[in-house]
């Protein structure tokens, strides 16, 4: 695997190498880390796990709130020849059983509050558990560092898990090379610092949120995990930690912008980031008029690659609905229905090729076949590449537009929801027959999740009963704003129920 400018590519690990010893690495509740202690507790945690899990490249879970762990393991488990396995922690039990069946986890550790709710059979017989503070402090009392990793930088480092537009969560399959270039490509266009201060509000679990971290390590700054109950949190913590870098997801921006930010507070951002969902025009300029000073991101993404695309910040007032252009290691391309390279302006689908792209969907030939396929005549790259899926168009100048998404994946204050889960859930109560979940726009969540359905005859309470249930089976962030009831579901020429004709009825 190739960078497309002279990049050396290290193990994933070796990023906390790159920071001053003494220098602020991480901010924990406990304290703050330099990077002489991250590097200690790094080499610590990943002499610990292999103790536990000696097997090259077996998968290692975690499922935890931001805290040392979560910061700690995706550089300590490359250290141990291991794979990382992050678990969201706002899903449940079933969710978590999946994902620890699917990718052949040896080992969970996890808050034992969370560990508790697992319940009989969602942990497989080979993979055992530990609660954080255990595996945290039987680290801790190791002599033993480990030395640097001396991976090939396209062994795998990671696992992270996202929902399809279909079915349950699927695993893309990452390098150490996917996210060493990863965090040297945001940190080299966001102009990353080591006096940067970063706080990384989005959850660690996300590549986005994890990038929070990597590209800060990357640049030698200080990372600040914060997990906030309201807006005001992140406020008081940007003040608190003298923040400079600050990324998030839409409806977080609407709701900063709804804050009450004091000058000097406001005047310590440098850049603000968002992905996860475009800005709208409307936003951009709030947040420009709040935030005069911060640099403005715009970015677009998906896991199967990474980062796609950032827009300049200079262009940002003047072009708030572009996606920008390619991001350094990546290269993006539009191809029309015919498959060839799009003319300006002409609709296509987003293919993104290069080194960033990952390596297909953990033991799933089927739909890594459907995603991944070979860059189109005319990739400097060649190879595979990530065929998205995503309409856009790219005009003269060389700046991209989204059009539309052509699956009919949820995307609701920055996650991507399957439709297909929220119905399975619904189902499964014994309380529907049929059961159809859609995502309408809403303005401060992006989209809104939608599920229409048709009850079992003869039961009462059941409009509310099902929703009860839904919340002890689905995430706060699958969970229905709305359900509507039908008597009958229409049905569309091909047999199937139309959910064309359902989005249009909802949306009217």
């Amino acid at each position: 695997m190739h960078a497309d400018t002279e990049t050396t590519i290290r193990p994933l690990d070796h990023l906390v190498l790159r920071g001053a010893e003494e220098a602020p690495a991480l901010v924990l509740r406990e304290g703050t880390l330099s990077y002489k202690a991250l590097r200690s507790r790094v080499s610590r945690l990943a002499a610990w796990l292999k103790t536990q899990v000696p097997e090259p490249g077996a998968r290692v879970a975690t499922w935890s709130a931001k805290g040392e762990l979560t910061c700690l393991m995706p550089l300590a488990t490359a250290r141990a020849g291991l794979v990382h396995v992050p678990i969201n922690p706002l899903l449940k039990h079933a969710q978590v059983a999946h994902i620890l069946a699917d990718s052949g986890s040896r080992l969970i550790i996890g808050t034992p509050a969370r560990l508790s709710t697992l319940e009989q059979g969602d942990v497989p017989d080979s993979c055992a558990s530990i609660g954080e503070s255990d595996a945290l402090g039987a680290a801790a009392g190791l002599e033993a560092d480990l030395e640097a990793s001396t991976a090939d930088p396209d062994d795998l480092a990671a696992i992270l898990y996202t929902s399809g537009s279909t079915g349950r969560p699927k695993g893309v399959m990452l390098s150490h090379a996917n996210m060493w270039l990863g965090a040297e490509s945001v940190a080299a266009y966001l102009g990353l610092a080591p006096d940067d201060r970063t706080l990384a509000v989005l959850p660690l679990s996300f590549d986005y949120g994890q990038n929070q971290l990597l590209s800060t390590w990357y640049a030698g700054g200080c990372a600040i995990p914060l997990d906030y109950l309201t807006p005001r949190d992140v406020v008081k913590a940007v003040e608190k930690h003298a923040i400079t870098t600050l990324a998030a997801v839409p409806p977080l921006w609407v709701q900063l912008t709804e804050q009450d930010w004091p000058e000097e507070t406001r005047a310590r951002l440098r850049r603000l980031t968002n992905s996860g969902g475009a800005l709208t025009p409307d936003l951009v300029r709030r947040l420009r008029a709040l935030f005069p000073q911060a640099r403005l991101f715009a970015m677009y993404g998906l896991t199967e690659a990474f980062r796609s695309t950032f827009l300049d910040p200079a262009l940002i007032d003047t072009h708030p609905t572009s996606m920008g252009k390619a991001i350094p290691h990546a290269e993006i391309l539009v191809v029309n229905d015919a498959g060839a390279i799009a003319a300006d302006d002409e609709e296509g689908e987003l293919v993104h090729a290069g080194p960033l792209v990952a390596h297909g969907y953990w033991q799933d030939p089927e739909r890594t076949t459907e995603r991944y396929k070979p860059a189109p005549a005319g990739s400097r790259y060649g190879g595979m590449a990530v065929w998205s899926g995503d309409r856009v168009r790219r005009s003269a100048d060389g700046l991209l537009y989204f059009v539309g998404r052509r699956d009919a994946m949820i995307k609701s204050a920055g996650n991507r929801i399957s439709p297909q889960e929220i119905e399975e859930a619904a189902l499964a109560t014994g309380l529907v027959v049929e059961a159809v979940a859609l995502g309408l726009p809403d303005e401060r969540l992006g989209q809104a999740v939608h599920l229409v359905v048709r009850p079992v005859a003869g039961i009462s309470d059941v409009e509310s009963e099902l929703p009860r249930k839904l919340m002890q089976e689905l995430p706060n962030f699958m969970q229905p704003k709305a359900i509507h009831w039908r008597e009958a579901m229409p049905i569309g020429p091909n047999g199937k129920i139309d959910r064309t004709g359902l989005q249009a009825e909802l949306a009217a």
